[in-house]
């Protein structure tokens, strides 16, 4: 409940987990062992063929059934209904009037500056470096609620793509959730911090096979970040060579190799057999290790010299128009 611009929960027994994380089942042991009872609602669309061995629900919207279920199932004033990654926009009355206040978001960066999705990639694209794990009650708008909690630190340098970043995340979020779930048992009182407008940034949802095409003209530690944000879990990096479509994963910058020119962007320069180096636009070459067709197959070895990395302007045009929801 909310009380004098403090946040707290009397008598702690149900935590409500609404969307979906991968630790889940790690934050249902946490649980238990704090003997507290676990629940899961969530949307198909996250879940998909997941095998999650949860007590849990999917509905595609927090309907007025959903809401009678969790009222036969729990006293809703003893329960903490925490959002990850929740596909639900809550109105304003069934804040108010439902949750009691106690409706709170979990999220992997800093706020005001990183409110929206996709935030790992858009993390590598600018260069960020500063870990944070935070907890914030939701309100009408996303990611705009008052901050509750969170801890701060510092990606290791061996984080450089999206699956690096978010394994050394849900560790962090382990020990940052036992810590605040801890401290609500124990009856602590949160002051809340509330959020400045004016200095916030929000970035979109993105898609890979939409937004992740590659523009051979950025500079070429644009390109390498690039190239990285969209790296494993995801699909990869899009572009053709030799009239092919491609995708592009596993890169980093080599410097003093050769003098390049912008007409060279693109140019595979050298072939290692294992890996490819390719000329950019100034002074680094880009180290290739997987290129791979519409089969998922590595063609690297299929390639050759002169062979030219290229993305139309079509396509580029396209990756930057369309919205993704």
């Amino acid at each position: 409940m909310i009380k004098n611009n403090f946040f707290y929960v009397e008598n702690l027994e149900n935590v409500v987990f609404l969307g979906y994380i991968d630790i889940i089942e790690k934050l249902y042991r946490e649980n238990k062992k704090l003997k507290l009872n676990s629940y899961l609602i969530s949307t198909k669309d996250q879940i998909k063929s997941k095998k999650i061995n949860v007590k849990h629900e999917i509905s595609y919207n927090f309907n007025s059934k959903i809401r009678s279920n969790l009222k036969k199932k729990f006293d809703i004033k003893k329960t903490l209904f925490i959002s990850f990654g929740c596909r639900y926009i809550f109105k304003k009355e069934t804040i108010q009037n439902f949750f009691s206040g106690n409706l709170i978001n979990f999220h992997g960066a800093r706020l005001p500056y990183d409110a929206g999705a996709g935030h790992w990639s858009w993390k590598i694209l600018r260069g960020e470096r500063i870990a944070n794990q935070l907890v914030h009650l939701i309100d009408k708008s996303i990611d705009k609620g008052p901050i509750i909690d969170y801890k701060t630190t510092i990606f290791p340098s061996s984080c450089r793509i999206p699956i690096e970043f978010d394994h050394y995340a849900n560790n962090n979020l382990l020990v940052f959730y036992k810590n605040f779930i801890s401290k609500i048992i124990s009856g602590k009182k949160f002051q809340l911090k509330h959020q400045l407008d004016y200095l916030g940034t929000y970035y979109p949802r993105l898609n890979t096979e939409i937004n992740g095409w590659i523009d051979w003209n950025m500079k070429s530690y644009e390109i390498e970040r690039f190239i990285n944000a969209f790296d494993d879990p995801y699909s990869g990096s899009s572009t053709t060579i030799n009239k092919q479509f491609v995708k592009i994963k596993r890169v980093q910058l080599s410097s003093g190799d050769t003098i390049n020119h912008p007409f060279m962007t693109g140019l595979i320069i050298r072939h290692h057999g294992d890996w490819i180096v390719v000329s950019t636009r100034d002074k680094n070459v880009l180290l290739i290790e997987k290129v791979l067709n519409i089969k998922n197959q590595n063609i690297i070895s299929k390639l050759k010299v002169g062979d030219r990395f290229f993305t139309s302007d079509i396509q580029l045009s396209k990756s930057k128009k369309d919205k993704v929801k």
